[in-house]
């Protein structure tokens, strides 16, 4: 059965698809996380659907292509969601 998760501004994948779901303020004080998120820019892997400040970015893996969304939603809601889907 394919469950999705809402991740703000109409934005919503594949539950099956998530490899996981990072607090952004946390994460990103590693210099390895800074730079993941910056080759994934570089290289066209981001899509920024958050209308406000991003607080959390869900790195998805769906027919050998990554995307990692950056969302405003807190990885608690994303997470909370991801465990009543």
């Amino acid at each position: 059965r394919l469950m999705y998760l809402h991740l703000g501004a109409g934005a919503v994948v594949r539950t099956d698809s998530i490899i996981g779901v990072f607090d952004l303020d946390k994460t990103s004080q590693s210099h390895i996380t800074r730079r993941y998120l910056a080759e994934a820019e570089k290289s066209g892997q981001v899509v920024n659907v958050a209308d406000d400040i991003p607080k959390s970015f869900v790195v998805c893996r769906d027919g050998g292509k990554t995307t990692v969304y950056l969302s405003q939603m807190l990885p608690q809601t994303l997470q909370r969601r991801l465990s009543n889907s």
